[in-house]
């Protein structure tokens, strides 16, 4: 392989966006014949589409995407570590389980497990938008799977950090005659803003 230098790694999940004027933003946006831009989401995506692509490129023996499998993922992921900016505790190491050390330690920094699981579903989807099958997905591997939950469990107990997904809140009910009626009746929540009585 070659030296780390020579790939792209712009593959971070919170690349700030390119600097715009407003005044070129305002005339954009009045012109409607232009063509909207890219959101953040797709240029981070064709970003790291690319920055796959010359891993392939400078893998040894260069590989074809036709021939990528989730090892090869899975090889990219772990090549990917050695940029990373997360503090992960080992078991051996006194602040192991406490999300804010007091002390610096020697313990490795490695790619964030969210930062992982962004990249993977951008590559997964930028995969089947360039003409592969999701068949046939190195993305979708079960592997990458299984090592993704391996490095959410890790970092988590690592970083005394809970990756629970949140649960979604169930919208509200439209409001009618009958639920209006009932809630005058109804006691105040600790949320609720009273007017103050005179």
């Amino acid at each position: 392989m070659d030296s780390p230098s020579s790939y792209d790694h712009d593959f971070t999940v919170n690349s700030p966006p390119p600097p715009s004027s407003s005044v070129a933003a305002a005339g954009a946006s009045s012109s409607s014949s232009a063509a909207p831009s890219p959101s953040r989401y797709e240029n981070q995506k064709r970003r790291d589409w690319n920055t796959f692509g010359q891993y392939l490129r400078n893998h040894r023996p260069p590989l074809s995407l036709e021939r990528c499998s989730g090892a090869h993922v899975l090889e990219f992921l772990r090549y990917l570590d050695q940029f990373g900016k997360t503090k992960v505790h080992t078991q051996m190491c006194p602040f192991y389980g406490h999300p804010n050390p007091p002390a610096p330690c020697p313990c490795p920094l490695r790619q964030a497990w969210g930062s992982l699981d962004a990249l993977i579903g951008r590559l997964r989807a930028a995969y089947e938008e360039n003409g592969g099958r999701p068949e046939t997905n190195p993305f979708g591997a079960r592997a990458v799977r299984f090592y993704l939950r391996e490095v959410r469990d890790i970092q988590s107990k690592a970083r005394g950090i809970s990756y629970e997904k949140k649960k979604r809140k169930k919208p509200a009910p439209h409001p009618s005659s009958s639920s209006s009626a009932a809630a005058s009746l109804s006691p105040a929540s600790s949320n609720d803003h009273i007017p103050p009585t005179a």
